[in-house]
């Protein structure tokens, strides 16, 4: 066994499980019912953010009860280390925005750094209105603006270093079935 695949196996022994995966799967499923009592007849233009928002959203999408656009975008501050930088574009999203309602879906809001930054980008290329979803807000006052909220959260979960549904730690853990935070973080 690798270095590494030690090391995960240990930071998943230790974590504490936060949000056990019913409580998620319920939390993904009051979202969906939201988004879609408020978007259904919008037309609007869904946009993931990766690699964060892979899960969320392909559990998100299949109760979403409308026709909808998806489309990904691939911006991060992180690069698999535990602290953010300068936000980076990998992939800019392509879908043409203009003059339509925008749909970011994420997987935490933490500070709000990026999300912030994304939005502003799908508003300067034409969108009418950008919305946000987001499967955890941490709770913290650390937020990029004071007032900062997503339009549509599913949990509210402490500030601690999080994993799982999206959320890694060091790359790893997306893939965890719950919301779980490191040992000590």
């Amino acid at each position: 066994m690798s270095d590494t695949v030690a090391e995960m196996n240990q930071v998943m022994a230790e974590a504490d499980c936060l949000v056990g995966e019913q409580q998620v799967q319920t939390a993904i499923r009051n979202l969906a019912d939201d988004i879609t009592g408020r978007l259904k007849d919008c037309n609007p233009l869904l946009l993931c953010v990766m690699n964060g928002g892979l899960i969320f959203t392909g559990q998100l999408l299949p109760q979403l009860r409308f026709p909808v656009q998806a489309e990904y975008l691939h911006a991060t501050r992180y690069r698999q280390e535990t602290t953010g930088g300068i936000l980076e574009w990998k992939l800019q999203p392509e879908a043409n925005m203009k003059d339509r309602i925008v749909l970011i879906v994420d997987d935490i809001l933490d500070e709000g750094t990026t999300l912030c930054a994304i939005a502003d980008y799908c508003l300067t290329h034409g969108a009418k209105q950008v919305l946000t979803a987001v499967l955890v807000d941490k709770q913290h006052d650390r937020k990029a603006r004071p007032d900062l909220k997503a339009d549509f959260t599913g949990l509210n979960v402490e500030d601690r270093f999080l994993f799982g549904y999206g959320m890694d730690y060091k790359g790893y853990w997306r893939n965890a079935p719950g919301i779980y935070a490191v040992k000590g973080l």
